[in-house]
């Protein structure tokens, strides 16, 4: 059964009006992301590693450096199109910021149907958190764990918020780390570039087993997160060498 984003509401819906939901989220989505690959893969030059890692299985939670407004439409597709033409509950979810992504009418309904979970301002949405937690186990979502884009390029530290996550539903957690998309889409501009290089990388989902056993905490969630974002940013590393390499053997 599809499960709508705005959460309690759906259990007072109907048969038709779910399923009504859950074909058109898996039009837009797909045509959307279609056409984002064009974009990534044709008019921009996109290096995926890992991507075996990743798998097709359930519960699994992609956590992911954070540099463009776009970057959930590059992490989803690079790991699951178009194994998700096929496999719907491979289009993942993404908890999304209220003042970003339903700005507007058409936005928002867009927002919906791309299974955006709203976020209000100030990220403390326990709301949010306990959407997140109810639909992850039946399918994929991709978190952003530094909460804001990076001026850099660099990989910040993540919050704790996703550490809740994972300790709610103990997902399979992929690291994922990606780099030059700061100059396809950087803060500020609306309109993707295009001709640049991008990478984007999956790692072996990281074993979070021995926190898991330990009582719960804030300060257990923090330490979640830390060693996935240690992860993200070992793999940032290979990738800042390999576009280095790139370019040199270019020149």
């Amino acid at each position: 059964m599809a499960v709508n984003p705005r959460g309690p509401r759906t259990s007072r819906r109907g048969r038709l009006s779910r399923f009504l939901w859950a074909l058109t989220t898996y039009l837009v989505t797909n045509l959307t992301v279609t056409l984002f690959w064009i974009w990534f893969f044709v008019l921009n030059r996109t290096t995926v590693v890992g991507r075996s890692n990743v798998g097709d299985e359930p519960n699994t939670l992609l956590l992911s450096n954070h540099q463009s407004m776009i970057d959930s439409f590059l992490v989803g597709l690079a790991a699951y199109y178009p194994r998700s033409l096929v496999k719907p509950h491979l289009m993942p979810w993404n908890p999304a910021a209220v003042e970003n992504f339903y700005k507007n009418p058409l936005l928002a309904w867009l927002a919906d149907h791309w299974k955006c979970i709203p976020i209000q301002e100030g990220r403390r949405d326990l709301q949010a958190l306990r959407r997140m937690a109810k639909v992850l186990p039946h399918g994929v979502m991709i978190v952003f764990p530094e909460g804001t884009r990076s001026r850099d390029g660099s990989v910040g530290r993540g919050r704790a918020g996703a550490g809740l996550v994972i300790l709610s539903t103990r997902p399979r957690v992929i690291p994922v780390a990606i780099h030059g998309m700061d100059r396809v889409l950087p803060i500020g501009h609306v309109v993707p570039r295009i001709f640049k290089r991008i990478y984007v990388s999956y790692g072996a989902p990281v074993d979070c087993s021995d926190l898991l056993a330990m009582p719960r905490s804030r300060e257990l969630t923090q330490q979640l997160v830390d060693r996935v974002m240690a992860a993200v940013r070992a793999q940032h590393g290979d990738l800042q060498r390999l576009a280095r390499g790139e370019a040199l053997r270019q020149d």
